[in-house]
């Protein structure tokens, strides 16, 4: 069983490259991000076409989470729970082929410190929170998405150019590793403990992609009745070089 994270950033304008992704990668199940759309808008006919069902939490020009399998998905909750107040469509949690899946599209907290970085903590609590409830129910789970966390320094690019950004600092990351700590495997170190230029997302300003000035930030978590299939892990780079590509790349686990 294959099982991708994509942040997509716009569906409108990604849409033929994420077709053609479909079909060369073939996965059974594809998170999506950053689809900036209300659900109304999410091209469900052409994804339909390429041989898959959608599940859709959408948002007008921002955020935008869906999942995309093979097989029909029953959703299970829309929205992360913690916060009623909270507007933002950013998580997506439905079961497929008995493994619970979330879409994950955690705030960039930029700029920090501010409210935007205090949402971004927030968030980490309340998927914490959902995470620990998911662990204690033994559910085969599957936590993949845009974290917009770079766990280590050797996941950034540049730490001085970074150094205060919303991605690295302390609080973000401690909030990470806390997650990872109740018992998660994160599926790319795990499967490439030594990489050193392990990314995901390359900036599209300065040049970023063509001197792989890159940031690991999609992660794919996995409880351990899931960790124990783990059969590969492994980022799509060749994607984030196709023409009028997403910023981010592809990243996909096989589980058994």
């Amino acid at each position: 069983m294959r099982i991708a994270t994509f942040n997509v950033n716009g569906i409108a304008a990604r849409l033929p490259r994420l077709l053609e992704w479909l079909a060369a990668a073939r996965p059974d199940v594809a998170c999506l991000q950053e689809i900036k759309c209300v659900d109304e808008k999410f091209p469900v006919k052409e994804v339909e076409a390429a041989g898959y069902h959608a599940l859709v939490h959408g948002q007008k020009g921002f955020n935008g989470v869906a999942i995309l399998s093979r097989e029909p998905a029953v959703e299970v909750r829309r929205g992360l729970p913690g916060d009623d107040t909270d507007e933002q469509a950013r998580y997506l949690e439905a079961d497929v082929n008995n493994v619970r899946i979330a879409s994950i599209y955690l705030p960039n907290g930029n700029p920090q410190p501010g409210p935007k970085f205090d949402y971004k903590l927030a968030w980490l609590a309340r998927l914490e929170a959902r995470a620990a409830a998911l662990k204690a129910a033994e559910t085969p789970a599957v936590l993949a998405g845009d974290y917009n966390v770079a766990p280590e320094d050797r996941d950034v690019f540049s730490m001085a150019a970074m150094a205060d950004d919303a991605l690295v600092q302390p609080a973000s990351r401690a909030a990470f590793r806390r997650l990872v700590h109740q018992g998660w495997t994160e599926a790319l170190r795990s499967v490439h403990p030594a990489d050193e230029h392990l990314y995901t997302f390359w900036d599209y300003q300065a040049g970023c992609w063509p001197r792989n000035a890159g940031l690991r930030i999609d992660h794919v978590l996995l409880s351990p009745a899931v960790a124990d299939r783990l059969l590969s892990a492994h980022v799509d780079r060749a994607a984030r070089g196709e023409d009028k590509a997403s910023d981010h790349a592809p990243v996909w686990i096989d589980i058994a």
